[in-house]
């Protein structure tokens, strides 16, 4: 840790602040990424699982990037085979693979 970062602190505390954290940063709120535009993604692709990610931005009419964000990073769906299909397996589908692996066992 830097000397000068050592005396910005101290001077930071002695004018009374009370927390290292970042203060809030003064700007525009993202819009794109709430409620509303995040389930319109989920059903467009429930829908149609092929749908592209430039299609769906056409669609919302929303930038790419925030489609991408919420597609890969809320909703947690990834591409196979030119569908997309969520990261995790629901609790059901792990159990159903359990009894067919089972099944084929015997």
């Amino acid at each position: 840790m830097s000397r000068s970062r050592v005396y910005q602190w101290c001077t930071w505390f002695g004018e009374g602040r009370t927390s290292l954290d970042d203060e809030p940063k003064s700007g525009r709120p993202k819009t794109s990424t709430n409620e509303e535009n995040t389930t319109c993604v989920d059903e467009l692709i429930r829908c149609d699982r092929r749908m592209k990610i430039r299609e769906i931005a056409l669609k919302l009419e929303i930038p790419k990037s925030t489609v991408h964000e919420i597609v890969h990073d809320t909703l947690g769906y990834r591409k196979v085979f030119a569908r997309w299909v969520p990261k995790m397996l629901p609790e059901d589908h792990k159990l159903q693979r359990v009894e067919i692996s089972q099944r084929l066992l015997q």
